[in-house]
């Protein structure tokens, strides 16, 4: 399997160049070449596997020629029932007649993120072993890839990880479940400005080749290829766990703000999943539903970006937003590098609208966005009526969801995290407390550790080379 860039001027690349580099030199992300076809009789097969069996099969091809041995020994020491609350790994939760839940939030930090990166840690410490190197991981994050980055990084060997948060802006939970680690290959770095900032800062620290080079510089958000594949692995357990029959239709809502969930969602379909359509939640920060509803790709500046109840989907410019408009053109790197680099840049918008593509993308992917108030009602509304808690992520989608539900074609609504993670929100919308696990009930009582830097890259840089 090779990858290509997006803005096509790298080479082709296997996944052990890529698994450690992110960006590509070109500033584009990597997509392999073709995607692997699944057939009816391969799904039907797979019904019988275990979730870690299944990730095996799903990955293989993405990552060959990798040890067969080695990979399947990496897939079954990461999905364990120890570390996600059951053999299941991923469970579907009936919410209502219409609608179900991919319970895919059981993972040490409480959030979808550790289903990738729980095995991200061990594919990172595995390629590094090969060679004797170090990685120095910058990673960004609204609220839960920094906390689940982190846990599955502390401790690694070879790996150091400097995450950036926007100051202020995330949960007291997700606050204090980066910022009570005080591993010493841990650091949080709490940027004065939005998740976009941040994201800005790691993606100018990737550009810089010269400085990635010297300090070994590695990449965690999802513009992280194997981020996106391993979750491509929860799409096709879900199905193959909601439907009655291989080949039945299924829609999927997914909640999303940096467009990787929904991204991996619409490589299991490319690879041949039967899902029919996706359905995209956003919040308040709705650039992505304007997208789907326009044809306008318009992202919003930092001051525009509203801090809202939903924080993790408090973005503006979705990096993977990028992959997925490069597949739609039909992998014109060309014509991708001129709407991300020429377009966005010069009038920060560019318009799809009147382009062949936009259909296609409109076939395929419908959208809807939700605000406080809804959110709130969803949340209730799931209590009362079905004694579930969902975290405010989740009640985006539910919301959009039901707006988008057909008679005789099942919903998945993604969960993103769980409710405790959002207590505020919660006692909110319903009067209760979430309940949280035992070791995590004092989190926000326990000592922080982070270092507060200001919205430039050069101070990030800076301090990078120091902790090196």
């Amino acid at each position: 399997m090779k990858y290509l860039s997006t803005r096509g001027e790298a080479a082709a690349r296997s996944f052990d160049d890529i698994v450690l580099e992110g960006l590509a030199p070109d500033g584009g992300l990597y997509l392999p070449e073709d995607y692997p076809r699944l057939d009816r009789a391969q799904l039907q097969a797979w019904r019988a596997l275990d979730y870690a069996d299944l990730a095996f099969e799903v990955l293989r091809p993405y990552l060959a020629p990798a040890d067969d041995a080695a990979l399947r020994a990496l897939v079954r020491a990461t999905y364990t029932a120890q570390t996600f609350g059951s053999d299941d790994i991923v469970r579907i939760k009936p919410l209502d007649a219409s609608i179900s839940l991919l319970g895919v939030s059981e993972g040490p930090t409480l959030a979808f993120k550790d289903m990738a990166l729980q095995l991200l840690g061990r594919l990172f410490e595995h390629a590094l072993a090969s060679g004797e190197r170090e990685l120095n991981i910058v990673g960004a994050t609204s609220g839960d890839t920094g906390s689940a980055a982190e846990y599955a990084m502390r401790g690694r060997r070879g790996i150091r990880v400097f995450m950036l948060s926007p100051f202020g802006r995330m949960s007291a939970f997700q606050t204090a479940q980066m910022f009570s680690l005080d591993d010493p290959n841990i650091h949080n770095l709490a940027v004065q400005g939005v998740f976009d900032t941040c994201q800005d800062m790691v993606k100018e620290v990737s550009a810089d080749l010269e400085f990635k080079r010297r300090h070994s510089i590695g990449t965690i958000n999802s513009i992280n290829w194997a981020r996106v594949v391993a979750q491509v692995v929860y799409y096709v357990a879900g199905y193959l766990r909601a439907v009655d029959r291989v080949g039945d239709p299924l829609d999927v809502t997914v909640p999303s703000g940096n467009f990787g969930n929904i991204l991996a969602a619409h490589v299991a379909r490319r690879m041949g999943l039967p899902l029919r359509r996706l359905v995209l939640a956003t919040n308040e920060n709705n650039v992505l539903d304007e997208f789907f509803r326009s044809g306008v790709y318009r992202p919003r500046t930092a001051e525009q970006t509203q801090q809202t109840s939903s924080p993790s989907m408090d973005i503006s410019k979705a990096s993977n937003f990028e992959r997925y408009v490069f597949d739609m053109l039909g992998g014109d790197a060309s014509r991708t590098r001129a709407l991300f680099v020429d377009e966005l840049q010069r009038e920060g918008r560019f318009d799809l609208s009147a382009d062949p593509a936009f259909a296609r993308m409109r076939d395929e992917i419908v959208s809807g966005s939700s605000d406080h108030a809804r959110r709130l009602s969803t949340i209730g509304e799931a209590w009362q009526r079905n004694r579930v808690l969902i975290d405010p992520h989740t009640a985006d989608g539910v919301a959009v969801a039901r707006t988008h539900v057909e008679p005789g074609v099942p919903m998945l609504v993604v969960e993103t995290a769980q409710p405790a993670k959002f207590a505020d929100t919660i006692r909110e919308a319903t009067g209760q407390e979430p309940a949280r696990p035992q070791a995590m009930r004092d989190l926000e009582s326990r000592p922080q550790h982070f270092v507060v830097l200001p919205p430039d890259v050069d101070a990030l840089k800076s301090y990078i080379a120091a902790h090196c």
